[in-house]
């Protein structure tokens, strides 16, 4: 169920209606009717006046969308509440026990990916002062157990302004960077140690029936990261405010080497015995950059990247996440991108400019954010990268596994000639193959005829999940023009379901005589397929 269908069902609750949360809150009430049917995206800062308005908290609102459209009307007052044992799957509960049986085995490639591997995973304060910390530290016990090698770095945005207005004291900003005064860096410190060890408590949880149970947790931090300071910025000294100079990349690897989890504060210290006052995305970024990181996570308050029509995006490159980022600066009407965004997005394109393989944008009100982003094939946020996750090459030997996992289903189905495994590891040389993050989505063939100079286009296949995006399209079109410099002068092909799909792409019929002679030998008079053809 959608964030908006949570609105709904609360605001109806309070008998609110939506002109009065429209006025409540000084928005649109066609685009909160908009937002409540899924149609719109909502941004952080729109969700935190509609749930203060309905007397609630996002991630009140979160956890709500989470659950089942049956249990809303007995969960609907009640607090978020977290996953247990209890609720795995039965001995009685045949489907869910197949539906479970098929996810875990659909994990175990992400799971000989990860090990190994090194994750900076990095989120604000409010994760742990809003008690989200448990439940994540549930999906950090089991990243560690998977032999995964991970870095926490935290934030304390919200800790620090408590000990600021406890002291009376007006927190300073100037372009949205802390004026960190001696007054300020004290309340830092205080915030940071406090945060620290509630978290390092956390992690050391060993519960029986709970998911920390039998875990061996070991945290290492320290003096990892040296800063120096900022300086003065628009004629304002910004004092304690600092910038990360480096990380020991060296010291946290030994600790990682000896299987302990690495949490990072956005403090940082200089060669003169300075404390400075970090950023969150600095010391994440520079963390993740000087580890030569796998992954760098963000977990914020959005689910991830909206476009300006509101729509979430899965994956982006680099570039892509800059041209949206300039689309938006000083664009009043771009609702979509929320406050987190204008920080995260910037360093999430600075990580895969520096190394980073892949940067996560994902929400924090979502429990098991995490792990439904790492271990499922669509995730549930943002993913950038630097360069597009889709490739087209030519086959080789290691892809046959591949190219039968996507050719046998349409061969059951009538749509190919049934191949069998030494068939195509003969004719490998012949295939190309469309890869999503190194994995196989879809293959063609072109078989060659010299002495027509014409090539037989055939064996298509692109894998469901991946259908409906013009994938089939591209395929072709590539393996077109590497046939056009093979030197060939056009392409047929032989089909019995999908003809249309080839006329719509320039083909003509043809008679079976204008195929090459070696190839109307080989005809089969009782598929009785029909043959199309198109100069390249």
């Amino acid at each position: 169920m959608s964030i908006g269908h949570s609105i709904r069902l609360r605001r109806k609750s309070l008998n609110i209606t939506l002109q009065i949360l429209a006025n409540q809150i000084g928005a649109d009430a066609g685009n909160l009717s908009r937002i409540e049917r899924g149609e719109l995206g909502i941004n952080e800062n729109m969700l935190r006046k509609i749930a203060e308005a309905l007397n609630c908290t996002p991630a009140y609102l979160y956890a709500q969308s989470d659950m089942p459209k049956t249990a809303l009307s007995v969960q609907e007052h009640r607090q978020p509440y977290l996953t247990t044992l209890s609720q795995v799957p039965s001995k009685n509960n045949t489907s869910n026990i197949k539906d479970f049986v098929q996810w875990f085995r659909s994990v175990a490639p992400y799971i000989h990916a990860f090990g190994g591997r090194t994750f900076v995973i990095a989120f604000g304060g409010e994760v742990v002062d809003e008690k989200q910390f448990i439940a994540l530290s549930h999906d950090l016990n089991l990243l560690a157990s998977l032999e995964v090698r991970l870095v926490l770095v935290h934030g304390a945005r919200p800790q620090i302004e408590k000990r600021l207005r406890r002291d009376k004291l007006s927190p300073k900003f100037v372009n949205g960077l802390r004026v960190t005064d001696d007054a300020a860096m004290e309340a830092v410190k205080e915030a940071n140690g406090a945060i620290r060890v509630e978290i390092e408590a956390l992690l050391s949880m060993g519960l029986v029936n709970s998911p920390m149970a039998g875990s061996d947790i070991r945290v290492a931090s320290g003096n990892f990261v040296t800063a120096k300071p900022m300086g003065v910025r628009n004629g304002i000294d910004l004092q304690h405010t600092g910038e990360v100079r480096r990380v020991d990349a060296i010291g946290i690897q030994k600790r990682l080497d000896d299987n302990e989890l690495v949490l990072l504060s956005p403090l940082g210290y200089s060669p003169t015995g300075e404390a400075f006052n970090l950023s969150l995305e600095d010391v994440a970024v520079s963390a993740a950059v000087a580890l030569d990181a796998d992954k760098l996570i963000f977990l914020m308050d959005s689910e991830g990247v909206h476009n300006l029509r509101g729509e979430l995006l899965r994956e982006m490159t680099a570039g892509k996440a800059k041209n949206l980022l300039r689309n938006v600066e000083g664009n009043e009407q771009a609702i979509n991108i929320s406050e987190d965004i204008n920080y995260y997005l910037p360093a999430a394109v600075r990580a895969c400019e520096h190394g980073v393989a892949r940067t996560h944008l994902i929400s924090r009100h979502i429990d098991g954010a995490i792990i439904q982003e790492l271990f499922t094939l669509d995730g549930i946020g943002t993913m950038v990268t630097e360069l597009s996750l889709e490739s087209m090459r030519q086959a080789n030997i290691d892809d046959v596994g591949g190219i039968l996992k996507l050719i046998e289903p349409l061969e059951a189905e009538g749509f190919l000639v049934r191949r069998g495994r030494e068939h195509i590891e003969m004719e490998i040389e012949h295939f190309y193959v469309m890869e999503h993050d190194n994995r196989i989505i879809g293959c063609a063939a072109l078989y060659p005829f010299d002495a027509e100079r014409t090539a037989e286009f055939a064996c298509l296949a692109i894998d469901p999940a991946y259908r409906g995006g013009g994938r089939g399209d591209k395929l072709f079109y590539y393996c077109a023009s590497q046939a056009k410099e093979l030197g060939f002068k056009s392409l047929f092909c032989l089909t019995t379901r999908t003809e249309h799909w080839f006329l719509e792409r320039g083909f003509t019929e043809q008679n079976v005589e204008k195929l090459p002679a070696e190839k109307q030998k080989l005809y089969n008079f009782q598929r009785k397929s029909k043959v199309f053809s198109k100069t390249l």
